[in-house]
């Protein structure tokens, strides 16, 4: 049998006993459990400006809206531009593109696999509104790095880039022992399937500030405020927006795997501690780098390996699964027109390969993967 890279975390039967209730309420659409959700998110957080949506792609719009649409007021800036990693699921960028605005390249570091802030500082320009980028498997960027980039950039072109962090993979990371979704920025987390955290299809926006938060939870249901009393036509869209908003059911799932997400976030935690010491010396495999404020989640243990071809049969061969996760976003026909030189990305895609690392694998499973990969391949 084969051990999985992902599989779905579902604390049963609570789960089933919430779905049910649910079913029972009549209430299907956002309601009661969805609230509570998003009040428990924010304060497992430490966050109460928390929006529940119905997924991570449609947070980043939402949160991307907010850079776009600033206000009320103003007219959409059609000549923004936003700073963004080609490694990364499809999902982290297609939203800018959804939303109208230009997408431009930034490198990768090729330690970290996150973005290389350095090439993030020389291509801050006066056009750049927003900056999104990844935690990729749950390693979080150099927050303070980032925050000396971003302030240095509004100190030359005069402009503050609104920073959103997606962290659809790093459910319970912290940076200097806070959670992310903490530190300033906007911050995105995805409830998806094979996530640790999962409502089946779900994810919130944590914003630095309450009126963000306020646009953001009107714009999420058409730009109409749920909570004000209104008569059929008679009330006003001032600031129209999207259907975004998380279902009761999701929520309900949401809750109950909430409150056993903890002892998963550990087991995560300690497996990498395993796969850090067996694979610390291993000849053609190359360890991820992580800048020492940062604890990761470990959604998944990702490594860099030399003859990545002959690594992904062996593990195959091994009953061990394996995953790239995704294609370089910047190979796409779509975005052939933002195409720039990527050395740091060029140098290091070829070699990345995903292993497991989760919950679920045995004391057993977990010397399989170390001993068959210290057997080379």
């Amino acid at each position: 049998m084969m051990i999985p890279l992902f599989k779905v975390a579902m604390n049963l039967p609570d789960a089933l006993d919430g779905v049910a209730g649910a079913l029972g309420s009549g209430q299907l659409e956002h309601g009661p459990r969805a609230e509570e959700f998003e009040r428990s998110i924010g304060a497992r957080l430490g966050n109460p400006f928390v929006t529940a949506v119905n997924s991570a792609t449609s947070g980043l719009q939402l949160a991307l809206s907010l850079v776009h649409r600033p206000g009320d007021s103003r007219p959409a800036d059609r000549d923004a531009e936003v700073l963004c990693t080609p490694l990364t699921f499809e999902a982290t960028n297609w939203p800018v593109l959804a939303e109208g605005l230009r997408l431009r390249w930034v490198d990768v570091d090729p330690a970290t696999l996150n973005m290389d802030l350095d090439d993030l500082a020389r291509k801050i320009t006066p056009a750049t509104r927003a900056i999104v980028l990844v935690h990729w498997a749950g390693y979080p960027v150099d927050l303070d790095r980032l925050r000396a980039v971003v302030d240095a950039g509004e100190a030359e072109h005069g402009v503050r880039c609104v920073v959103i962090e997606d962290c659809a993979q790093a459910w319970g990371a912290t940076f200097r022992g806070r959670p992310l979704g903490t530190h300033g920025n906007i911050s995105v987390y995805s409830f998806g399937a094979i996530k640790l955290l999962t409502c089946g299809s779900g994810g919130v926006v944590a914003f630095p500030d309450g009126e963000a938060h306020r646009r953001a939870k009107s714009r999420r249901y058409f730009g109409i405020n749920r909570h004000s009393e209104r008569r059929l036509g008679e009330y006003d869209v001032a600031d129209w927006g999207y259907r975004f908003h998380l279902n009761e059911l999701c929520a309900a799932v949401g809750l109950a795997n909430l409150a056993a997400v903890d002892d998963l976030l550990e087991r995560h935690r300690s497996n990498a501690a395993h796969l850090d010491k067996e694979l610390a010396d291993v000849p053609g495999l190359e360890q991820v780098a992580r800048p020492d404020a940062a604890d990761p989640s470990f959604w998944v243990y990702p490594v860099k390996v030399d003859d990545r071809p002959g690594f992904l049969r062996r593990l195959a061969e091994a009953g061990i699964g394996t995953s790239l996760i995704a294609r370089r976003n910047d190979a796409h026909s779509c975005v052939a027109d933002a195409g720039v030189p990527l050395p740091g990305l060029d140098s290091v895609h070829d070699r990345v390969v995903h292993i497991p690392v989760g919950w679920w694998l045995s004391d057993e499973d977990l010397a399989h993967i170390s001993t068959t990969i210290r057997a080379g391949w």
